[in-house]
């Protein structure tokens, strides 16, 4: 079976691929990259999870990633337990103010206070 180069549907051949990478920089410099480009390891860490969307276009990606959502099952063993806690409105401001994670640094800052309030 011979491997394809480039995946279906893709509108560049492989000729025209090899182009591209012909007339491409040794070097790039492009500071609002999410990694640096000239690491070979830190770009395929950054695709590593990209996925493969002939067409393009919004509904295509949108699709694609709900597909990708699917793929994740029920946790296996539950690893923390849902509850209920009343809070003051400017202390559940302040945690959700710190971004995404609040409720994971909650939670370590109270075992953080229970460990510290065991030892006294």
């Amino acid at each position: 079976m011979k491997h394809k180069p480039l995946p279906e549907g893709f509108s560049v051949s492989p000729e025209q691929l090899q182009a591209m990478i012909d007339a491409a920089p040794e070097q790039v410099d492009d500071p609002d990259c999410p990694y640096d480009p000239n690491d070979p390891q830190a770009v395929e860490a950054y695709w590593e999870n990209a996925v493969f969307t002939p067409g393009g276009g919004p509904e295509v990606v949108q699709a694609a990633m709900a597909e990708r959502r699917r793929l994740r099952g029920a946790q296996k063993a539950p690893t923390k337990i849902p509850t209920t806690i009343r809070l003051d409105p400017d202390v559940l401001a302040g945690l959700r103010a710190t971004g995404k994670g609040w409720q994971t640094r909650a939670n370590a800052a109270l075992r953080d206070w229970l460990q510290h309030r065991e030892r006294s």
